[in-house]
C-alpha cells in the first residue's frame, strides 16, 4: 500500500473515530503506532537524541493524538499532522534535556516506512491523570477523547460554544502534558 493510500485510510478511520466509532479509532491507533515509533526513532537519530528517548516520545505522541484528535482538521492530510506532533514532542524532549534544536520545515511531511513491531507499553493511567483536572476541562477531555464525542456534541451537552470547548480542551491538554511529564519524572 502506498503511503498516500495508507494516509487516506488513516484519515478515514480518524474521521469515523471523531464521529464516535471506537472500532475505527482502535484500527487507527493500531495502524499508526508502528509508523509513529519508526518516525520517532528516525528523528531521534537525526537530532542526536538517544534511541531510548524514542519510546517516550511515542507515548507522548499517542497521548497527544488521543487527547487532540478533535482538533485535527478532517479536510487536511493526517500524515503531516502526525509528523508535526512527533517533531514537537522530540523538540520538547530535547529542551527538557537542555539542548536547543531546530527542525527544517521541509522535514515535517517526510514519512518513513512502517515499522511493524508493536508492544503493549503504550498504556497510561488516563483516569488518574484526568482526576487532576478541574471541571469542565475533565468533562471535555473525557467526552471528546475517551468517549469519542465531537466538539459540537460536547459543546451542546455542556451548554458552551464550540470555541469555548476547543479553548478548554487546549488548556486541558497543556495541563495533562505537564502532569504526564511530572509523573514520568517521578518514575525515574
Amino acid at each position: 500500500m502506498s503511503s498516500s493510500a495508507r494516509e487516506q485510510e488513516w484519515a478515514e478511520w480518524m474521521r469515523l473515530a471523531i464521529d464516535g466509532d471506537s472500532a475505527a479509532y482502535h484500527r487507527f491507533l493500531s495502524a499508526v503506532t508502528p509508523h509513529l515509533r519508526s518516525l520517532a526513532r528516525r528523528r531521534c537519530a537525526a537530532f542526536g537524541a538517544p534511541a531510548s528517548e524514542a519510546e517516550d516520545i511515542v507515548q507522548e505522541v499517542l497521548l497527544a493524538v488521543h487527547l487532540k484528535r478533535g482538533t485535527w482538521d478532517p479536510a487536511r492530510p493526517i500524515g503531516p499532522w502526525l509528523a508535526t506532533i512527533v517533531r514537537n514532542k522530540l523538540i520538547d524532549a530535547l529542551r527538557r534535556r537542555g539542548r536547543e534544536t531546530s527542525v527544517p520545515v521541509e522535514d515535517i511531511a517526510e514519512l518513513p516506512a512502517l515499522d511493524d513491531r508493536t508492544d503493549g507499553s503504550d498504556r497510561i493511567d488516563v483516569e488518574h491523570m484526568l482526576d487532576k483536572l478541574k471541571e469542565p476541562q475533565r468533562d471535555i477531555v473525557r467526552s471528546i477523547s475517551l468517549e469519542g464525542a465531537g466538539v459540537r456534541e460536547t459543546a451542546q451537552r455542556l451548554s458552551m460554544s464550540e470555541g469555548a470547548v476547543r479553548v478548554a480542551l487546549h488548556r486541558a491538554l497543556k495541563s495533562l502534558a505537564a502532569i504526564y511529564r511530572r509523573s514520568d519524572g517521578e518514575d525515574d
